[in-house]
């Protein structure tokens, strides 16, 4: 007898309002973003991946990297499926650390992100980017930019 709380028209506005959430979300111009980054950078990535998902960042991308290693003793496998991955991606994102010259896998994803015609920026955390640079970062003209500046970047590129 009594009003409970049942549902009725307030769920249903619930329904719609998550509807138009979702709507915009995906109108609302998320990046689907590969990111590309040497072993070793595993835990300076994830920190990038969080400030992505964080609702108080400008950084808005939805993440298309490799999250768990492939089996290195199968490399077209693993070429194939990081291949799928940048295919899905409008961008790759290179993190730049001392480590990243030095990973083959790092410049085979930035070639085979340019072969897909996928824009490529490179990033770094700090104020200035590490000290020994890839080599295809100047052959190749990639844009290197600090971090922080990311999320100005992505909303630049054309789609």
């Amino acid at each position: 007898m009594g009003g409970g709380g049942g549902g009725g028209w307030n769920t249903l506005g619930n329904i719609r309002a998550l509807e138009e959430k979702a709507k915009a979300a995906l109108q609302g111009g998320k990046r689907n973003v590969f990111i590309s980054f040497a072993a070793e950078d595993l835990n300076e990535v994830n920190l990038l991946r969080g400030q992505a998902k964080n609702e108080n960042s400008d950084l808005e991308f939805n993440d298309h990297s490799v999250r768990e290693p492939y089996d290195s003793e199968r490399a077209e496998y693993i070429k194939l499926k990081i291949g799928e991955r940048i295919a899905r991606a409008s961008v790759s994102v290179i993190y730049l650390s001392e480590h990243t010259a030095q990973s083959r896998w790092v410049t085979w994803e930035v070639e085979k992100s340019l072969s897909l015609n996928k824009a490529v920026i490179a990033v770094h955390p700090k104020d200035a980017p590490p000290g020994r640079l890839p080599e295809w970062v100047q052959r190749l003209g990639i844009k290197v930019l600090p971090w922080s500046r990311l999320a100005n970047e992505l909303k630049a590129i054309p789609r």
